[in-house]
């Protein structure tokens, strides 16, 4: 969108809004009736103080055992508002902050409901700030909305009345002139909410894009790239100070232009009523009533206009905020799903298909068959669908036609937790959550005992770098294991799968970061783990799927060979040409 693109205003999302804080609508009403209350005591005044300047005749003549009352109430009516005022703020926080919290409750279910296709179409930086960002913004508008919306109406329709009552020719003068306050008002907001909405997309933008070049900030070292990625940051920071230049530019309008109106509105009232003094037909103290209730009429246009640009934020804020939970939610199990248990592990696809993308087919007429116990290894060239077959058996994605079946059963009509609990799962990217070592190993059995956890530990070949650590498994891991090694970090994730003992083991590159050595004592671990289980291993390092009871080559995702070690090697095709290549010896 253009800077100069103008957008109208988003009624969808505000009636959205609306919806997001009816469940409190005691404390909105409460709040109502707060702030009736406060704009009855501040109309009040006025009238008080018209009452009160009436009693002064003139020099020396001033009527004191009349204006002590008067002087009294006014006094009352100040604290009855300023009470009422904060118990208004009081239920309008309330319902604000209860909103909020259910938004971003909603916010992240919603991301354990999205399909993983969803989730990865958006930069995972981009999601991080609808969420925190974007929700704040939201609550910063609705509190400042709230109290201007429920003061401002009650404030204008009162001060109305109190002025057609006191004397309606001169009430109408400020009713003709109302139409262009709402004019200046209505320019302005459209022109913020535009800017506002493209501040907001293009601040997801540069979260996500920071965040990738911090997390990957040793790769843009290495390849000396930090100039380009300083030059795209500054591409994307132009952007935003053009945004919120211009933003800026029709809030600070705001201010001027409705004190501009609002001077007229009262020069007229002035003249108006000066003229109506003169002529008898209303008091001095009258007119220093419909004087501050003229002030008080144009302060609300005041006040809301001044909001105009947090509130048009906030809805620009809520608008990427429901774009994100109008996502369609993954395919629900089917009501007579079954939940997978004591599972054999035998495993079947039968002319899958699969692409990620209509136009660009990947997976085609695949079929394997593993019989319960066996080791099946997914070799081949980066790209041939080595891990798409990884994620379909997962279920992260479902097959365009074809079956897959575990145990005779179509993996559709399982339960996807059943089915995902059936399968013990190592990546090549580790994942570590902010926590103890102790909690990220029992992460898939968080109450699995002490001894549980050590056993495991011992099993990945963990234990002995854990107990090196200064405090053991109850050690912090920072964000995303940075205190630790890729090594290490391969090492619990492995420890963690082997607390769960599951029937089935999915190896995606599981070992690639651990050093030969030590990557023996785990190929051991691991047999020993999966003997009698069914096992599917993705490697590059075709030295640790020697023993695979099939061995399946891949390219362009088909199955171009098959069988173990030894008859592959024979048959001198394509797996021998790539286990070749690993082991032949180098020319000196």
């Amino acid at each position: 969108m253009s800077g100069s693109k103008k957008k109208k205003f988003d009624t969808a999302t505000m009636r959205r809004v609306i919806g997001l804080v009816t469940p409190e609508r005691g404390y909105l009403a409460a709040g109502l009736v707060f702030a009736a209350v406060n704009v009855a005591l501040t109309l009040t005044a006025p009238i008080l103080i018209g009452l009160a300047v009436d009693r002064i005749v003139g020099p020396g003549e001033v009527d004191f055992a009349g204006m002590t009352p008067i002087l009294a109430a006014l006094a009352a009516v100040a604290l009855g508002g300023a009470l009422a005022g904060w118990l208004m703020t009081l239920c309008t926080n309330t319902v604000t902050y209860r909103a909020v919290r259910r938004l971003r409750q909603a916010l992240f279910d919603k991301f354990s409901a999205l399909p993983i296709a969803a989730i990865d179409r958006q930069a995972r930086g981009d999601l991080v700030s609808r969420m925190t960002n974007d929700v704040e913004q939201l609550a910063t508008g609705l509190l400042q909305g709230f109290s201007q919306l429920f003061t401002g109406v009650l404030t204008i329709l009162g001060t109305l009345a109190f002025m057609f009552r006191l004397h309606p020719p001169t009430a109408l003068v400020v009713v003709v002139l109302t139409p262009l306050s709402l004019f200046v008002a209505s320019f302005i907001a459209s022109h913020i909410h535009a800017m506002f909405t493209g501040q907001a997309e293009v601040q997801g933008r540069m979260t996500g894009f920071a965040r990738e070049q911090i997390e990957g900030q040793k790769v843009v070292r290495a390849f000396g790239s930090e100039a380009r990625s300083e030059a795209r940051y500054e591409e994307l920071n132009r952007e935003l100070y053009r945004y919120g230049v211009r933003g800026q530019f029709y809030s600070a309008l705001t201010n001027p232009c409705t004190r501009f109106v609002n001077a007229l509105v009262y020069a007229a009232v002035g003249l108006t009523g000066a003229l109506t003094v003169i002529s008898g037909g209303l008091t001095v103290g009258g007119l220093s009533s419909f004087l501050s209730y003229a002030n008080q009429y144009t302060k609300p246009f005041n006040e809301i206009s001044g909001v105009a640009a947090e509130f048009q934020a906030a809805l620009a804020g809520a608008a990427r905020v429901f774009k994100v939970l109008d996502e369609p939610d993954q395919t629900p199990d089917a009501p007579d799903a079954k939940v997978l248990s004591d599972c054999r592990g035998r495993v079947e696809l039968e002319g899958v298909d699969f692409s990620y993308t209509p136009d660009r087919p990947l997976i085609r007429d695949l079929s394997v068959w593993a019989k319960p116990g066996q080791h099946i290894a997914l070799v081949g060239p980066t790209g041939c669908g080595k891990t798409t077959v990884i994620n379909l058996l997962m279920r992260f994605y479902d097959p365009q036609s074809g079956s897959i079946r575990v145990d005779g059963v179509e993996t559709r009509d399982y339960t996807r937790d059943s089915l995902r609990a059936g399968f013990g799962m190592v990546l090549q990217d580790t994942w570590l959550f902010s926590g103890t070592i102790r909690e990220n190993i029992a992460y898939g059995r968080p109450d699995a005992t002490d001894d549980e956890v050590i056993a495991a530990a011992k099993a990945a070949h963990a234990h002995s770098f854990i107990k090196r650590l200064a405090k053991g498994y109850d050690t912090p891991i920072a964000e995303g294991g940075g205190n630790l090694s890729q090594g290490q970090r391969q090492l619990l994730c492995i420890a963690r799968v082997m607390l769960t003992d599951p029937p089935m083991l999915i190896l995606d590159e599981a070992t690639s970061s651990i050093d030969t050595r030590t990557e023996v004592k785990i190929q051991r671990a691991f047999d020993e783990m999966m003997a009698g289980r069914t096992s599917f291993v993705v490697a590059h390092r075709l030295s640790t799927i020697r023993s695979a009871d099939c061995i399946l080559m891949m390219r362009d995702g088909r199955i171009v060979e098959k069988g173990t070690h030894d008859e592959l090697m024979a048959k001198n095709g394509a797996y021998a040409a790539l286990y070749n290549s690993q082991f032949a010896p180098t020319e000196g």
